[in-house]
């Protein structure tokens, strides 16, 4: 009988499941619903057409959830980024709506273009925007990107970087991890921002704001984060310092014009697999990460496992609540409830040996909520 699957090398397969154990350990809110909701099963008859990444992962994680996985040109989809299913779903697949009762999306960027989406009134299925929620957010973006940042930069360099001056372009929650993460290592930081709150909130945790054309001629290593293009360009090359490391951490690589690198330099050399050298008419070499895409992917294995396991729990709850709840979503954009963002923090408590404090009657009275309630009135923003 033909197997009913197409594996490069099955060799492999050993050392697959060990990683996976692995990363069950450092997952603890996934196997959280596995407990929770493998008896259950309440994504039991999910179309083949339903080609969300958080299927294809659960399918992996949580084989306890019989899930229709995905076959045939509907496939691709699990490839891409949610933003690119969006899109694929609206133009490529528009027979696939029928089937389809929502989509979830974690990605910042793809969060943008579900709305932008909505604004124009292109949006035909509900969504719900999992980056919205605090859980994600604040730890993918943040806590993640603190984390994997400086792996990237050490696997691909080795360099030492106490000491040098670090530039982190935006200071929104990746720049906010990347940039605590630099000074921790001790590398002095300067922030670039357009935002006034975000510039301000760097200020006062006590990094230098100043613009890209201001200190582009100084700085050692070069991190953009903002997710827009032209951060990085022919203009700021050309004033850099000798073997300065540029890089990114934003979700599209055209942050950093790498192709006026390509066109402009007299030559390049690849040190290393994503580790490409360029010199510049005036003699100084500019060092580039991953070819100007995500640092801690392609220099190194992007978020550890743990912070992970908060936005695939997310991504699940989502698809879930999608599934066998969809009218209390009705088309357009949403997020998770609150009680569902402090369900994914619970679930990873125990790993960390957190203790939580009750509170008293009179102290949940005093500030509103029930005892067994969310610890903060609905509209506080953490």
């Amino acid at each position: 009988m033909m197997a009913n699957y197409k594996i490069a090398d099955i060799s492999f397969a050993a050392w697959g499941r060990k990683e996976i154990e692995l990363a069950e350990n450092e997952m603890p809110g996934l196997m959280t619903l596995r407990k929770k909701y493998g008896p259950t099963k309440p994504l039991m008859g999910v179309p083949k057409s339903l080609g969300v990444l958080v299927i294809s992962f659960l399918h992996k994680i949580m084989p306890q959830l019989p899930l229709q996985i995905p076959d045939g040109k509907p496939l691709n989809m699990i490839l891409d980024d949610g933003s690119e299913l969006t899109r694929m779903v609206h133009e490529k697949y528009p027979e696939l709506l029928k089937d389809i009762k929502g989509i979830s999306e974690e990605t910042t960027t793809g969060a943008y273009q579900l709305y932008k989406m909505f604004k124009e009134g292109k949006l035909k299925i509900t969504a719900i925007s999992v980056n919205d929620s605090v859980t994600k957010s604040k730890f993918d973006n943040l806590y993640g990107c603190r984390e994997s940042l400086i792996d990237g930069i050490k696997r691909a360099t080795d360099v030492h970087i106490a000491g040098k001056l670090a530039v982190v372009a935006g200071y929104g929650d990746v720049g906010k991890g990347c940039s605590a993460a630099l000074r921790g290592i001790g590398a002095r930081v300067v922030v670039t921002e357009i935002d006034p709150i975000n510039a301000l909130q760097a200020a006062v945790e006590g990094y230098k704001v100043t613009t890209m054309e201001e200190i582009c001629a100084q700085a050692d290593i070069f991190v953009t984060t903002t997710a827009n293009r032209d951060i990085i360009m022919g203009k700021h090359f050309e004033q850099m310092k000798d073997d300065v490391i540029v890089c990114n951490i934003g979700h599209f690589d055209v942050e950093i014009d790498v192709n006026w690198l390509k066109q402009n330099a007299v030559s390049h050399v690849n040190i290393r697999p994503q580790v490409d050298r360029y010199t510049l008419k005036n003699g100084r070499r500019i060092i580039i990460l991953a070819e100007g895409r995500l640092v801690n992917l392609g220099c190194a294995t992007g978020h550890p496992s743990f912070v992970m396991s908060n936005s695939f729990t997310n991504q699940a709850l989502a698809q879930i609540a999608l599934w066998t709840d969809n009218a209390s979503y009705p088309l357009g954009i949403h997020m998770l409830p609150k009680k569902l963002d402090e369900e994914v923090a619970a679930a990873h408590l125990e790993q960390l040996g957190v203790k939580l404090t009750k509170l008293t009657p009179i102290q949940a009275k005093y500030i509103g909520v029930n005892v067994d309630g969310p610890f903060k009135p609905d509209h506080y923003r953490y």
